[in-house]
């Protein structure tokens, strides 16, 4: 009776297969530095690379200062980084999604296996980098003098929320990308598109009302806001914002992944 109630169960609540991703996840992130001098430390070095790149073009070059806010220089990079650190969880798995199915041709045609799961295991290795993200902002936070307020501890949840439409995303472009090749060569400019269309440099409260509006309706906008406020700005997320992202994107998800199941048959024709 367990076996078969668990056969039933949505793939967002990953209880059947949640070992096999675990370890998938695992070998995922150990192939990406293997081989290299500072192996994980690139997880660490990366971000604060980005960062680093763009507090000095934007803020020492342009003179931009963190509208709303002081002229410091360290604000100005704690929010950048605050947007950096959603916007990289997207971007990874944006990136990744059009060639989840397309790069395990064995898996496809000579073994049985549920390749629904691929989008946990590309998700899983995005979710590493970015709590490593997350705990230089927090660390960030803390050492600059502004403290940390008990809303802090709701970090993850801001992260949370972004699952559904961040699996969506991988069924949705992985299924696709398998019989649309060209999906895959559109990723990089569509997530530096991306980038600029989200509060990742400016806060959404900067905009025209107008273009504020249609900003969030990208979804990205509503992590980064939210994991300001409790990061930075010590303030408890919008509740309300929360539930209907999170219920938007449970819809999402489940509409990219039936659309998956319908063309997954025919993968082993195409890969």
């Amino acid at each position: 009776m367990l076996q078969s109630l668990l056969a039933r169960c949505h793939p967002l609540l990953l209880v059947r297969h949640r070992y096999l991703v675990l370890q998938l996840t695992r070998r995922d992130v150990q192939a990406r530095y293997k081989g290299s001098v500072l192996g994980m430390g690139w997880a660490l070095l990366y971000p604060l690379l980005i960062l680093a790149s763009y507090t000095f073009v934007f803020r020492e070059v342009f003179k931009a200062r963190w509208p709303g806010g002081s002229d410091s220089t360290q604000e100005f990079a704690l929010q950048v980084f605050a947007g950096l650190v959603v916007f990289n969880l997207f971007a990874d798995v944006l990136n990744r999604a059009p060639r989840l199915v397309v790069d395990q041709p064995n898996l496809v045609k000579r073994v049985v296996f549920p390749l629904e799961v691929l989008p946990w295991v590309a998700l899983g290795g995005a979710l590493f980098h970015a709590a490593l993200g997350a705990v230089i902002l927090l660390g960030a936070s803390a050492w600059s003098g502004a403290g940390l307020s008990a809303w802090a501890l709701l970090t993850p949840l801001v992260f949370a929320v972004t699952l559904p439409y961040l699996l969506g995303i991988g069924w949705l472009l992985g299924g696709l990308g398998v019989f649309l090749r060209d999906i895959g060569q559109a990723m990089g400019p569509v997530v530096t598109m991306l980038m600029f269309l989200s509060p990742v440099l400016y806060p959404a409260k900067s905009l025209p009302a107008l273009f504020e509006k249609l900003l969030w309706l990208n979804p990205l906008t509503l992590p980064i806001e939210n994991l300001r406020r409790v990061v930075l700005e010590g303030q408890a997320p919008d509740w309300g914002g929360l539930a209907l992202y999170t219920l938007a994107g449970l819809v999402f998800a489940t509409l990219c992944w039936r659309l998956f199941e319908r063309v997954k048959p025919a993968f082993a024709d195409e890969v």
